[in-house]
């Protein structure tokens, strides 16, 4: 049985029973029931009541590549390389990383509507439940070499900022090297993964993971303090197209940007919304466990922790940073 059929009788309004169910796809009732716990566990809002059936949480809404692409200019349209959405994928990152190693093709975009291995920095888990939130990789290729894009993460951060603001949702700061944060909690992360020639030409897919709705039992498995839209807005999240389309679209104009000047262009941007500046941080590396005092970013988005009177930069692969 197809699990997109199944939900898609499903609504959030009226509960229907499992026999119905059962009737409309033509399967037994205990396949009904064998499906809807495989979703469940796979993170659908899906709630059951006994004598009433099953009913979903909230709506939900697919994800549809024509409906992304309506909120990019025409010119924009134009350069897209690709857009794929796969109903589940081990990682849109890891697929796009695939493509890039067999195929050309630039400003290709994959999404999942669940990843069953996503992955965030220095390989933990990233928590992909079905349909309720945003995972949307971007493949872009550039002919300069890997040093060039040093910084992009920082300059990815304020795409995904505007995109939300585009969106209504307000209240985002960012935390270096690659989180989007909001009261305190990580509503977003950024994982930018390189490949080609040290020396270029080289590409980066560029992995976004938002949180539009996260399941209470999801959240209790994650292992940071983490917040979903729905929280910020208090009402109805945005559209997940709305905010994909927005997203790519604020994505090609940074990109666009970076290649040309590299991170300084951003430089302003980022302070503006960063939330370890004058900050007391702790600061784990190779050498152990010093603390200090946020003081921004050096011009190649390193993060500069003032110790003592004195200041150090770090680099994104060096450390982790918590507020104490």
């Amino acid at each position: 049985m197809n699990p997109r059929v199944l939900l898609d009788q499903l609504s959030a309004e009226a509960a229907v029973s499992g026999s119905a169910l059962a009737a409309r796809l033509g399967v037994t009732r205990a396949a009904i029931w064998k499906q809807v716990e495989a979703l469940r566990a796979s993170g659908a809002p899906i709630e059951a009541a006994a004598g009433r059936g099953y009913r979903l949480s909230w709506p939900i809404e697919w994800l549809d590549d024509a409906r992304m692409m309506a909120e990019l200019e025409p010119g924009q349209r134009l350069r897209i390389g690709d857009v794929a959405v796969h109903w589940q994928l081990d990682s849109t990152s890891s697929e796009l990383m695939r493509r890039a190693a067999l195929a050309g093709g630039d400003l290709l975009v994959c999404c999942a509507e669940t990843q069953s291995a996503g992955r965030g920095r220095r390989g933990r888990d990233w928590r992909s439940p079905l349909g309720g939130n945003l995972y949307f990789s971007l493949l872009k290729r550039f002919d300069h070499g890997m040093g060039a894009l040093t910084g992009l993460s920082l300059a990815v951060g304020t795409a995904v900022i505007a995109a939300l603001a585009d969106c209504g949702v307000e209240g985002a700061g960012l935390k270096w090297p690659n989180d989007v944060l909001a009261r305190g909690r990580k509503l977003a992360g950024v994982l930018i993964e390189l490949g080609g020639e040290f020396l270029g030409p080289c590409h980066a897919v560029i992995g976004i993971g938002i949180n539009l709705r996260l399941p209470a039992e999801v959240a209790a498995t994650i292992d940071q303090p983490s917040i979903d839209i729905a929280a910020l807005t208090g009402a109805e999240p945005p559209s997940r197209n709305r905010l994909a389309g927005r997203l790519l679209a604020r994505l090609i104009e940074t990109l666009d940007c970076f290649g040309a000047q590299g991170f300084a262009a951003f430089a302003g941007e980022y302070a503006r919304h960063d939330l370890l500046s004058g900050q007391p941080l702790r600061v784990h590396d190779a050498n152990g466990t010093i603390d200090g005092t946020g003081a921004g970013v050096d011009e190649r988005g390193a993060l500069r922790v003032r110790h003592d009177g004195r200041v150090r930069s770090y680099d994104s692969a060096e450390v982790s940073v918590r507020v104490r």
